[in-house]
This record gives C-alpha cells, structure tokens and sequence, in this order.
C-alpha cells in the first residue's frame, strides 16, 4: 500500500510539472490567450524541465559579483598559493603562507567580493594569523590592518583595470 500510494505521488507530481494533462492532445493545448497562471493571476514565469540542460540563448551570461573586483583580487592574492577560489560565491581561500621577513608566521587570506558595483563595500578581505611556538602552528587571530590595506589594494588594482579596458575601448 505505501508503494502504490507513493507511486501515486511521485505520478502526480511529474505530471503536474509536464503541463499537460492527461489524456489531452499536445496540439489542442497552444492557447495563444492563456492569461497566466491560475493560482496567481500573473503571467507565467519560472523553469521549464525540458529546458534544463539545454544551450542558454541569453548569451548576456556573467558573474554574480563585480568582474573587475573579481579579477583585481586574483591578482593582489597572486603572491599567495590558492587553496579554493568559488567564481559564483565571489570568495578566494589562499593557503597558509610565511612572508620571507617573517619566518614564524604565517597568514591566510580569505577575500570576498560582495557585490556587482565596483564600491568600497563590495569587497571583504580577512587576514588570519599563525605564530610558529616550538614547532607548532598556533592560532594568533586576525589582522584587521593588513585585511584593510589589502582591501584597499585590491580597489586600486580594480580602478586601474577599468581605466586600461576604457583606454583600449576608445583606441
């Protein structure tokens, strides 16, 4: 009984996500007056499961965070080897990294780009310290300083991205 009933569920549901109904002929269901959805009222909108899984003809595609922030944080983080890097999150994970000044210390960067717009609020950047005590690695917080003058860094590099692309895009 739990089989038929879920059978008759799974059923059910499939067919409502096909829009027809069944025992209806395709062709009679082009009804170039259809008003939207009845639930609603407004016209009809969301994902159609034949379409998914086919070419996009919106080829106005992009990133979900600022191209020019994106790109000037790869390049400030470049000195730094890369442990995750999540285009559509908009964040950058670098490994722990030694500066060659300061042996017993080490830092991780996290950078996060916020937004679309290319503003001082879009991006995030988090600087965590290690200090080296007898051999091992112990937790020594963050570095707002350093996270704020990387921040800053990073929209520089963004700015001078967008006057070379205007300069090339006028010559």
């Amino acid at each position: 009984m739990t089989r038929f009933a879920l059978f008759l569920l799974i059923s059910l549901s499939l067919s409502a996500c096909s829009g027809l109904e069944l025992g209806e002929n395709t062709a009679a269901q082009d009804n170039s007056d259809d008003t939207g959805s009845f639930l609603t009222g407004k016209d009809k909108a969301g994902i159609v499961i034949s379409d998914i899984g086919s070419p996009k003809s919106d080829t106005g595609a992009s990133l979900p965070v600022n191209a020019l922030l994106w790109r000037a944080s790869l390049d400030i983080a470049s000195f730094v080897p890369l442990a995750d890097v999540d285009t559509f999150g908009g964040s950058i994970l670098t490994e722990w990294y030694s500066l060659p000044d300061r042996p017993n210390e080490r830092l991780k960067l996290a950078i996060f780009v916020l937004d679309r717009e290319l503003r001082s609020d879009a991006i995030r950047v988090l600087v965590y310290l290690q200090r080296n005590d007898n051999g091992a690695w112990v937790d020594a917080g963050q570095d707002t300083a350093m996270g704020l003058r990387l921040e800053e860094l990073i929209l520089t590099r963004a700015r001078e991205i967008r006057a070379a692309i205007q300069v090339e895009s006028e010559g």
